[in-house]
């Protein structure tokens, strides 16, 4: 997603954008190179996303304590909160990552990305909030692309078909790994929270990635190290920054460079073209997010 903070997208909050749009446009190019490393690392796919994880943590904790808001101690809810937001976190990344290997770099950042639309569903489901009219719309184009990339996904090979659906299913992780968040976020800051819920996604994916009997020890740390810098501190981090700070039609604009992006090196790299149902497919995905990224006038 952006796979960055999606529950602030609405906040309507527009500081100044001097440093908000230079950062938002470089998290986007950070997270868009996230698939070429999983897909350069020698591990396993689940394997990759522990490193992600475990070389990530040290700095995250580092980056709250530099920032002046600490992860101090937490109590034994809030433990129990975090190691199940950490659960789901796991779950999807291991999902994406699979994915990954089994799909199209532009579809797995378009797909994985479908917490941005998941979320209001989820609340018109458990929460029994009605979507507003704009919400309701992006559904519809979401769910419409959706079904054309998985549509043209069958056609060409059964193989991306299912990375297309683990791509579906990480998503779906990761909204309640957000629906999770928000509520830890009440009384802490951003950073502690993102810090102390990656820490605790680290143990399930390893476990996973050894249940699983992949590869875990790499030859090259290149691509893992790149991973958990540009994707989990840098890409992460600098969506976090910009999150408020940039009014929500050009966060939701914005979010549409990590699929061309990706898109753009899947060709170049991989030789993967794109068809014009792939494209009208991934133009009604784009739109969902922008049309889902609107601020919600009734609480207005």
């Amino acid at each position: 997603m952006a796979r960055g903070q999606e529950q602030d997208l609405v906040s309507g909050n527009q500081a100044p954008l001097r440093w908000g749009i230079p950062a938002l446009v470089l998290g986007n190019l950070c997270l868009a190179f996230g698939p070429l490393f999983v897909r350069m690392a020698d591990t396993g796919p689940v394997a990759a996303a522990f490193w992600r994880i475990a070389l990530a943590v040290p700095f995250l904790f580092l980056i709250a304590h530099a920032a002046g808001d600490p992860a101090r101690r937490i109590r034994g809810g809030m433990l129990w909160l975090f190691a199940l937001s950490g659960l789901f976190f796991a779950a999807d990344l291991a999902a994406w990552h699979l994915g990954i290997l089994q799909t199209k770099l532009a579809n797995s950042n378009l797909l994985g990305n479908s917490t941005s639309f998941l979320l209001p569903l989820y609340a018109f489901v458990i929460a029994r909030q009605w979507p507003t009219r704009m919400q309701g719309v992006a559904l519809v184009l979401g769910a419409a692309g959706a079904g054309l990339l998985l549509g043209r996904s069958f056609e060409l090979s059964p193989k991306n078909f299912t990375g297309d659906l683990l791509c579906l299913l990480a998503g779906a992780f990761y909204t309640f790994y957000l629906v999770l968040m928000a509520r830890a976020r009440i009384g802490l800051g951003q950073w502690p929270v993102l810090a102390w819920s990656t820490l605790m996604s680290a143990l399930p994916l390893l476990l996973m990635a050894l249940v699983m009997g992949e590869r875990l020890i790499p030859h090259d740390w290149t691509p893992l190290i790149a991973l958990a810098f540009l994707s989990q501190i840098a890409g992460q981090g600098l969506m976090i920054y910009a999150v408020g700070r940039i009014a929500p039609l050009l966060f939701g604009l914005t979010l549409l460079l990590q699929p061309m992006v990706s898109a753009l090196i899947g060709w170049l790299v991989y030789g993967e073209t794109f068809g014009l149902a792939d494209w009208l497919g991934a133009l009604l995905i784009g739109l969902a997010l922008v049309l889902v990224s609107q601020p919600d006038r009734r609480s207005a």
